[in-house]
């Protein structure tokens, strides 16, 4: 395996470009028509992919896409330096809080949903991070 690649489909591909550009600092790198875009500037590309609500995710899918908030064991945690300063673009650029900013022994940890439904985390490492949990 060489790379891992991140997809997001949101229903407005305008909206979900100002949401993650401005929330993440992320850069345009490539556009794919009017339908996909490349942000850059994490370890990993984001690829934001505009997919219109109630539209099939698969072949076979007996349920359309819904962008409400929904649950899905597949989330992204973003690293920041700064959880406080993060935590404020984000409600401003229209993120809902789900969990304020919690304490841990390894750093701290805020939940959040994006505009779109989507479950993210913010995530500021302290100390020696995870590793003040290792055995």
């Amino acid at each position: 395996m060489k790379s891992i690649l991140i997809n997001i489909d949101v229903p407005d591909l305008k909206k979900g470009i100002i949401f993650y550009t401005q929330a993440f600092d992320l850069k345009i790198g490539r556009k794919f028509g009017d339908a996909g875009v490349e942000l850059m500037g994490l370890p990993a590309p984001i690829y934001l992919l505009e997919k219109a609500e109630g539209t099939l995710p698969f072949p076979d899918a007996t349920e359309g896409r819904s962008y409400k908030r929904h649950w899905s064991p597949v989330h992204l945690d973003f690293v920041v330096m700064d959880i406080e300063n993060t935590r404020e673009s984000l409600l401003s650029l229209g993120a809902i809080e789900e969990d304020a900013v919690k304490i841990k022994k390894w750093g701290k940890i805020a939940m959040f949903r994006d505009p779109f439904g989507h479950g993210i985390c913010l995530i500021e490492f302290l100390g020696r991070g995870y590793d003040e949990i290792i055995n």
